[in-house]
């Protein structure tokens, strides 16, 4: 049995959108899921906090002591790209969510000279929407 609540984490980057977005869907789906929302720049974490982020920081280090504690990682796929994001994203920030224990879910985004093959454009609505049908899926394998 868990004796602490589903840890979520949400990483996102430049203005936070995509993250802010995925915060607010994921408090309405799993109130009692802790929500830590991860910026690579400070607009982004302020972005994530104001849609509802239980915590909330920014930066490499955030990143990197967040995915230790965290057993779900949503975000857009760049976050497990070194150098994605503009530049936002270390390598080393890559290789935390890439090489921790949590599930990832990633959102398939063509942008910034990352073009995933075999996803058709789909609204960014619907990648939000499919990314959080797939967090509550997981969410049950740990009896949220």
């Amino acid at each position: 049995m868990r004796t602490h609540p589903l840890q979520l984490l949400v990483i996102d980057g430049q203005g936070g959108k995509m993250g802010g977005q995925l915060v607010s869907a994921l408090k309405k789906a799993l109130p009692k899921a802790k929500c830590t929302a991860i910026g690579t720049n400070a607009v982004a974490t302020q972005t994530m906090k104001k849609a509802g982020a239980d915590d909330a920081a920014t930066g490499e280090n955030a990143l990197l002591v967040a995915c230790r504690k965290a057993d779900i990682i949503v975000g857009p796929i760049g976050i497990v790209i070194a150098d994605a994001l503009i530049g936002e994203m270390s390598p080393a920030m890559a290789a935390a969510v890439g090489q921790n224990d949590a599930v990832r879910i990633l959102i398939p985004v063509n942008r910034c000279d990352n073009l995933v093959a075999g996803v058709s454009d789909c609204s960014t609505g619907a990648l939000l929407q499919s990314a959080v049908s797939m967090v509550l899926d997981v969410a049950q394998t740990f009896g949220e």
